[in-house]
């Protein structure tokens, strides 16, 4: 599907800065990610294509992606959100927001190699480095910021999401080292990831206690024990980018400690404000480019002689729409602004995660109902959309748990 008209006037008037980065990166996405999605549609889209047996994809999909990324990584955007410190750009958190709103925007659910032109927090180079001891920066570092390499963030059990406290990966004492058991589930890149940033308890009573206990370890996905049981397919889809993995008495040395023993939990704390503000930009981000599909549809096809439009069962839910975009879009401004400024900005965080998610699926919902049948075709990709929406409505916190932690607040009188 073409990158729609943008005909509401979308751009937020950031500063110079970030609207010079945003031009840059338009540009980028339109010769690089466009361009490459034209040239090989029949791969990227084609689930039957894209996809192995096994539910992976295929090794000439992971070139496109991996393609993507080094030349993100060339030109500067891979990696603008890792500190300087550790060999990136630097940039803040607005300018993160502006940025992945962008890449949502113009790529929409179709062209989603858009997602490879900026490091996640959880599957590629970031500030949770800032905690890396100086061998994971030596050895692993450079091939992160470079795109050649990727990872995985590997909490999630079978019996632990939400509650990391019921944990049952093991990390034993072996010599210097550790070995590792258990099995990880609901892992984002784990299909395809060269390392996995593996969490397991080494303090069982502190554990019990709920006082830590829980170590990070970063463990190439080549080590002897460490494998991937199945990946997951969601919304019947015959592949997908989550996984199982399981560890198998993988040993892993002193080296291989990410952050202080017994402290993991932290490191989450480090990157989950920019893993839900991400979110956020997402979420804004599709809702603008479904919305912008709809406003097409519906001034442009003409029922009883009259424009779509000029219903107002059409044009006012539109209206609706663009509200609700405008309110989450401000959240989450404020909320990035907070955290630039150094606040934790929890219940700020938290309050534009919630909204802007549940206000995307039902603005993409309403934009399906306005192209009608063509709303729910794949040729359009809003029912993608919605799926990658509705997807969010657990991960990174689910509504519930954001819910959980706004009201908690409110009783204490806390906001951060």
């Amino acid at each position: 599907m073409a990158e729609p008209r943008g005909r509401f006037g979308w751009d937020t008037r950031f500063g110079p800065d970030i609207t010079d980065l945003l031009d840059g990166l338009r540009a980028f996405l339109r010769a690089e990610v466009i361009e490459r999605h034209r040239r090989a549609g029949d791969l990227l889209n084609d689930p039957r294509r894209r996809y192995g047996p096994d539910g992976r994809n295929v090794d000439e999909v992971e070139e496109h992606r991996r393609a993507v990324r080094t030349a993100a990584a060339a030109a500067g955007y891979y990696q603008m959100f890792v500190p300087e410190a550790l060999g990136g750009g630097g940039q803040g958190t607005e300018a993160m927001y502006a940025a992945w709103e962008l890449i949502s925007r113009v790529c929409g659910s179709a062209n989603w190699l858009g997602l490879d032109v900026v490091a996640h927090w959880a599957t590629g180079p970031s500030l949770v480095f800032t905690r890396a001891g100086e061998p994971i920066r030596q050895q692993v570092l450079p091939a992160l910021l470079s795109g050649e390499r990727t990872m995985c963030f590997m909490m999630s059990e079978p019996g632990a999401g939400s509650d990391v406290w019921q944990m049952s990966t093991r990390a034993v004492p072996d010599g210097d080292g550790w070995r590792i058991t258990g099995v990880k589930q609901w892992i984002s890149n784990g299909p395809s990831a060269d390392y996995g940033l593996v969490f397991a308890v080494t303090d069982p009573d502190r554990v019990r206690r709920k006082a830590g206990g829980i170590t990070a370890f970063l463990v190439p996905r080549t080590a002897p024990g460490f494998k991937l049981d199945s990946v997951i397919p969601l919304y019947g889809n015959i592949g997908g980018e989550h996984g199982i993995l399981s560890l198998d008495e993988v040993r892993v040395g002193p080296e291989q400690v990410f952050g202080e023993p017994g402290e993991g939990l932290s490191l989450g704390l480090d990157g989950i404000a920019l893993g839900r503000l991400y979110n956020c930009a997402r979420a804004v981000g599709l809702a603008r480019w479904a919305l912008d599909l709809a406003l097409g549809f519906a001034t442009e096809r003409r029922t009883f002689g009259q424009p779509l439009m000029s219903n107002q069962g059409i044009s006012f839910p539109l209206a609706d729409a663009a509200v609700r975009i405008h309110a989450a879009e401000l959240l989450a401004l404020d909320a990035a602004r907070k955290l630039d400024a150094g606040d934790r900005a929890l219940v700020e965080v938290a309050m534009a995660k919630l909204y802007a998610t549940e206000m995307s699926t039902a603005v993409i919902d309403r934009a399906m109902q306005t192209l009608g049948g063509m709303g729910i075709t794949s040729e359009v990709g809003l029912a993608k959309a919605w799926q990658s929406m509705r997807t969010v409505h657990i991960a990174d916190g689910s509504s519930e748990i954001l819910r959980r932690l706004i009201a908690g607040r409110l009783v204490d009188g806390k906001r951060s």
